[in-house]
């Protein structure tokens, strides 16, 4: 091997793992997974499916996507907007099908939800509301009283 390059990488850490199901098919399912109503990030979806730091992955999956029941509309950029050019075909469908199942999108961005949520976050505030605000105590010092001093005339 030349010199400079890792010796770590073996010829069978580039199989893919025969235990797991095909990538692909696994993102499909998380994207199939996003309840109605509901949406997620393209990092969150390739979180779900096991795959992290691999959010273009389920872009490009996305857009060679073929199956017209895959709620594709459901996944968002990780700051809640649709990442179609506005005002495109696509943007207005994504739009309308959102809206469809009640969520409400303005501006192309999706208001009252993160993108970026996991399951358990959306079913703790669904069951418990929002969390409460943080009870820890300030890290800023607190300012010394002030004494009460006579000046002498």
């Amino acid at each position: 091997m030349a010199p400079g390059y890792a010796t770590a990488m073996t010829k069978d850490a580039t199989k893919p793992d025969a235990s797991q199901p095909d990538p692909k098919r696994r993102v499909l399912d998380a994207i199939r997974a996003i309840p109605k109503g509901q949406v997620a990030g393209y990092g969150e979806v390739a979180r779900r499916a096991g795959l992290p730091g691999r959010a273009r992955l389920v872009a490009r999956l996305l857009s060679q996507n073929e199956d017209r029941k895959l709620p594709w509309h459901r996944v968002l950029r990780s700051d809640g907007r649709i990442a179609f050019p506005e005002g495109s075909e696509a943007w207005r469908e994504q739009s309308a099908r959102l809206r469809g199942e009640g969520v409400i999108v303005e501006n192309g961005r999706v208001r009252g939800q993160r993108a970026a949520a996991t399951p358990e976050e959306s079913l703790d505030a669904e069951l418990w509301g929002a969390p409460p605000p943080s009870t820890r105590p300030s890290t800023r010092a607190a300012k010394p009283a002030k004494k009460n001093s006579v000046r002498a005339r």
